[in-house]
């Protein structure tokens, strides 16, 4: 890993004993997969441009979860790091959401599904930006503003293939209506999310729902889209349940870790 995480501060005071680890763990699982997906795209974009841009974002998303696993791991207490949280846990025990470790499919598919996620993100580490724990206010302070622009990003690619060819608005309707089911689990509420939204160092997921509902749909108008109906809705993700393409992504990203235990850089 190669991007500098922000400082997690010193040891554990009687606020951050609070903080659960798996709350922390889970927010970074969602940016550490989210981050190598975007990273497959690296070569392949449409335009030269936009493999920069979305190399950026990647690196973006990799930095939150880099910051996000150190402090799970200070959390955890049990002297795991980083690269220990990304590299030597099994799948069942990741937390993301399923949204983020769906192939990409095409362009349009990879845009609907970082808009989803970007508005999400941005409104929970807008909430975090003011959590009791400092570290996690701290990395959500940073990460709010990579957030905004990550949405922009994909909102301006949204509108443009929404609103452009009859065939690029096919496609981009489609991948919102495929990705609308995966993004009801962003906002669903467990005891551990609610534990931590009263405790003042977490965000209630289900109240996040109303503001992102109404910054998508505006993204969504004016490309000529519809919101799509809420119907079927899977779950699992925060449980450890994932799809098939979610072990062949995991083998991809552990297996320069597993081969070389202990590898740096």
């Amino acid at each position: 890993m190669t991007p500098s995480a922000p400082p997690t501060g010193a040891g554990p005071g009687p606020t951050r004993a609070r903080t659960p680890y798996a709350y922390v763990l889970r927010l970074a699982d969602d940016a550490l997969i989210a981050a190598q997906r975007m990273a497959e795209w690296c070569a392949g974009a449409p335009q030269l441009e936009e493999d920069v841009a979305l190399a950026n974002i990647a690196l973006d998303l990799l930095g939150q979860a880099r910051a996000l696993l150190t402090h799970a791991g200070e959390l955890e207490g049990r002297g795991r790091d980083e690269d220990a949280l990304a590299f030597q846990r099994e799948e069942s025990d990741f937390g993301n959401v399923q949204l983020v470790e769906l192939p990409n499919g095409d362009f349009a598919y990879s845009m609907a599904k970082l808009l989803f996620l970007a508005a999400y993100q941005e409104l929970l580490y807008e909430g975090l930006s003011g959590s009791q724990d400092p570290t996690l206010a701290a990395v959500a302070a940073k990460a709010v503003k990579e957030s905004a622009y990550h949405l922009d990003h994909a909102a301006t690619w949204t509108e443009r293939l929404g609103d452009g060819t009859e065939e690029s608005h096919r496609r981009m309707r489609t991948a919102v209506a495929e990705l609308w089911p995966y993004t009801h689990a962003l906002f669903a509420a467990d005891p551990l999310s609610a534990r931590v939204a009263a405790d003042g160092v977490g965000v209630d997921p289900a109240a996040l729902r109303p503001a992102w509902l109404r910054t998508v749909g505006r993204v969504l108008e004016r490309a000529t889209l519809a919101v799509p109906d809420d119907g079927w809705a899977p779950a699992g993700g925060r449980e450890g349940v994932h799809t098939e393409s979610f072990s062949l992504l995991l083998m991809e990203m552990q297996s320069l870790h597993r081969a070389h235990p202990g590898v740096a850089w």
